[in-house]
């Protein structure tokens, strides 16, 4: 007996004939274990609701590339996807599914498939005055998919007798039906009012603050059975709700939380996986040898082989790996395993050095102290402190609200009332630490809203230097960390803003290969990481009877 083609797939995946990563097979196990309990949950699969999302592509045809004016055929994985999500309900009836998250590299066709449910959901998924909108962080990348959708419908007799096309509203429109479907970018200010049937949501890795996603979300109430579908490929920030979504996504295939109302299918390399190996491109790009062309990716690994700097881009685009910016510093697994534990009650009394990194008034400031061991001065107990204005707690322009908003509830994040951080807060606090611990010395940046308070903390009493920003105070350090870090001598008790701050780190190099820390280049915050540095210089200079580092790169000492 001949098997459906979804079947197909499933089986292919299942046992190995079709090439499939991990997560794609872990997709096709939930289905089989859902087809199996689905019933103990009020939920049942409809068949017949399944093919007829599959049937309606048959009405369609390719716009663009050697394809163009082709049916369009759908690939095993698309009719996969489209079986699972359009084919389980409720026992109301309705869609089972509310949320669809789909991660997988570039040049897989997501735009062109994604258009395609747009102009499903639009004329075929019987929703009266449906509002479906092709959302983007700017208008311009929404109309990609909305275009194709144009494209799409201008080659289908069926469809061009039944929708309608304003262009100079971009809207694609079925008038009887007061249905519409168009293209929204965060860049616009015209989100108020939606009543949305079907989101689609182009490249969530792009997004820098999860508004436009809450939006959409918030818009659906109306709705009998609204359906988000977010695509995108991976990205680096894992604070973003995207990285968000793609840890949640994994977290249900690995079946250890359970949401019925979230499908995913996501396609990427393991860690450790030979990100130069074309089998392993075969597993995580599901139209490998059909929109991916393995020449091209084989012309690409062999730069990225040169380029040390193009590997992360690879990897990012075409494993669908989640990485760093190219120049990346520091390696959180080794970081991580510098954790150690740091108890603060146990430093008391101890000898110690700090590192004060003002930043800006309406931003993360850092104060952060290096205790040596007394029978390894090398080996450090890294003790840090954070402050940020309480008003970025509720600050909706600020990316990193919710993260903030956790770190005080758990005391790692100090607030200071207003919009701007109080530095009188922050100097009683040095204060008290140097009365409670034997403090040295500090280091302060040269900038200018560091001035006042360097003078307040030396009348206290306080021994303060001024610390330059550039490579010839920060070459020295970076080697010097990356050696103790290496050496397993970097104790920081896994502080949760100073490891976030650690994984974004971005290093820039002078001509001399020297290099210091990149605030601009860097994914997010660093200053406790700069501040980190900062102590560490202090403590370097009145390490004995080691060589000094800054003698064997021709730097004189403070």
């Amino acid at each position: 007996m001949t098997l459906h083609p979804v079947q197909a797939y499933i089986h292919g995946a299942i046992d190995g004939s079709i090439p499939a990563c991990k997560a794609v097979r872990l997709a096709v196990e939930r289905q089989l274990r859902d087809l199996e309990t689905g019933a103990g949950r009020d939920l049942h699969f409809d068949r017949a609701a399944a093919q007829h999302v599959i049937e309606f592509f048959g009405f369609l045809c390719h716009s663009k590339g050697k394809w163009a004016g082709q049916p369009f055929i759908l690939e095993g994985w698309e009719l996969f996807i489209l079986w699972v999500v359009f084919g389980w309900k409720r026992a109301d009836g309705t869609r089972r599914f509310r949320t669809v998250y789909i991660e997988v590299p570039r040049k897989n066709g997501k735009t062109t498939f994604v258009a395609g449910i747009g102009l499903y959901l639009l004329s075929a998924d019987g929703e009266p005055g449906a509002e479906i909108y092709a959302a983007a962080t700017k208008r311009d990348q929404a109309k990609l998919t909305w275009d194709e959708a144009r494209e799409m419908r201008l080659k289908s007799p069926a469809l061009s007798k039944l929708i309608q096309v304003y262009k100079s509203s971009s809207t694609l429109v079925i008038e009887k039906w007061r249905s519409k479907f168009v293209p929204l970018g965060a860049d616009q200010d015209t989100q108020s009012g939606l009543n949305v049937h079907g989101a689609l949501i182009d490249e969530v890795h792009e997004h820098k603050s999860r508004a436009m996603i809450d939006i959409l979300r918030t818009a659906m109430g109306a709705r009998r059975q609204p359906i988000q579908i977010e695509t995108t490929t991976a990205g680096y920030d894992r604070q973003s709700v995207c990285y968000e979504h793609h840890e949640y996504s994994r977290e249900i295939l690995e079946n250890t939380i359970q949401d019925d109302t979230w499908f995913t299918f996501m396609s990427y390399a393991e860690d450790g996986s030979d990100w130069t190996d074309p089998s392993v491109w075969a597993q995580v790009n599901p139209n490998y040898g059909i929109t991916v062309n393995p020449d091209d990716l084989i012309a690409q690994r062999d730069q990225a082989k040169r380029m040390p700097s193009a590997q992360n881009t690879f990897r990012r685009f075409h494993l669908c790996q989640w990485t760093q910016q190219s120049n990346r510093w520091i390696d959180v697994a080794l970081w991580n395993e510098n954790a150690g534990v740091v108890d603060e009650g146990d430093l008391e009394g101890r000898l110690c050095y700090g590192g004060l990194d003002l930043s800006s008034v309406s931003d993360l400031t850092a104060w952060v102290m290096v205790f040596p061991h007394d029978d390894d001065p090398e080996a450090l107990d890294i003790l840090a402190r954070f402050w940020c204005p309480e008003d970025k707690l509720t600050d909706d322009g600020n990316r990193y609200q919710a993260q903030y908003q956790v770190w005080a509830r758990d005391g790692w994040l100090q607030t200071t009332p207003g919009s701007a951080v109080d530095y009188g807060f922050v100097k009683k606090q040095i204060l008290e630490d140097a009365g409670r611990f034997q403090l040295i010395d500090l280091n302060i940046d040269r900038l200018f809203q560091a001035y006042g308070v360097s003078q307040e903390l030396q009348d206290e009493g306080l021994t303060v230097y001024g610390m330059g920003q550039g490579f010839m105070s920060f070459a020295p350090l970076t080697k010097e960390f990356e050696k103790r870090l290496l050496l397993k001598k970097l104790h920081h008790g896994n502080n949760p803003i100073l490891t976030w701050m650690a994984d974004n780190v971005a290093v820039s190099q002078d001509p001399a290969g020297n290099l210091k820390p990149d605030k601009a280049a860097s994914q997010g915050k660093i200053d406790g990481v700069v501040a980190l540095l900062m102590a560490l210089d202090r403590a370097m200079r009145r390490e004995k009877p080691k060589r000094s580092v800054y003698e064997d790169h021709g730097l004189e000492s403070a």
